[in-house]
């Protein structure tokens, strides 16, 4: 999935590491990453859509490519930024990097496409035009 990165992030996350987190050569392991994506985008969608009722709508990965750039250490501070690139009818794609708090730097970059879901009808459902609004009027899309 190529595409443009961008630094343009308005959504930022510190993300604690946890003991757990760390395997036995001293850095995050790589599996770890995608627990720190989805605790970045479960914050993106509460900051963003107000009012999912999470009884009724799901917002399912249907795909998602990580590139590893440098190693996560214990001891380092890091962060997730999030930002939706693109929003179609029934889905959107994100683009979200793990950085080094301290230094800025990009250790993790991920692409993913989300698809909204509706666990009554158990079928992928619209965006809802408000949470579209806020979406793009959030992160700037034209």
């Amino acid at each position: 999935m190529a595409q443009e990165v961008s630094n343009r992030f308005r959504h930022v996350l510190p993300i604690q590491i946890r003991f757990n987190d760390v395997d036995k050569f001293g850095h995050v392991n790589n599996t770890v990453y995608f627990q720190f994506y989805d605790t970045a985008k479960t914050d993106y969608i509460a900051t963003v859509c107000k009012g999912v009722d999470w009884e009724q709508v799901a917002i399912v990965v249907v795909r998602i490519e990580a590139d590893f750039v440098s190693q996560i250490k214990a001891g380092d501070h890091i962060a997730a930024r999030t930002r939706v690139i693109k929003v179609g009818n029934k889905s959107f794609h994100l683009e979200q990097e793990i950085i080094d708090a301290d230094t800025q730097e990009v250790k993790c970059r991920c692409f993913s496409v989300m698809v909204f879901y509706d666990l009554i009808q158990h079928k992928s459902m619209p965006i809802p035009d408000a949470w579209r609004q806020a979406i793009i009027q959030y992160d700037g899309l034209i």
